[in-house]
């Protein structure tokens, strides 16, 4: 398989994990395990200047627990730099709001994913995002 193709497979996952109840989510992991694709989801909710901390250490301890990932230094700094790139893309509107939603996580081979899933929260009136961060780790 290319190295681009595999980038995009892992991404759109990442994606789709994202934006899952945990019904699907049982699923998707049955589906993408055929596929040689390993993933991961967990929820997330709070303010979300205080909560980005505990986001990116959700995305490790799931990526672990689900087995995407090893105990290593460079697959746990890979999550959670992918974690920090995803949440990078969505600060602008998240700051001072907030927030709940949705990681994925996916990887085949050396690429890892991690995607974002945000409801911003103001009153009754929710904006939507998603941010995407990808690795690359041997």
């Amino acid at each position: 398989m290319k190295d681009d193709q595999a980038s995009k497979d892992v991404a759109a996952a990442a994606i789709k994990m994202a934006l899952t109840d945990r019904k699907e989510e049982d699923i998707l992991k049955k589906d993408y395990a055929k596929e040689g694709l390993k993933v991961a989801a967990v929820d997330f909710g709070g303010e979300f200047t205080s909560s980005v901390k505990k986001i990116i250490e959700r995305a490790v301890v799931a990526a672990k627990r689900e087995s995407v990932i090893k105990e290593t230094h460079t697959d746990q700094g890979a999550v959670a730099g992918a974690a920090r790139e995803a949440l990078s893309q969505i600060t602008p509107k998240a700051i001072g709001f907030n927030v709940g939603g949705k990681i994925g996580i996916a990887r085949r081979g050396d690429h890892i994913s991690v995607s974002v899933f945000f409801a911003i929260g103001l009153l009754h009136l929710n904006e939507i995002a998603i941010g995407l961060g990808h690795r690359a780790v041997p």
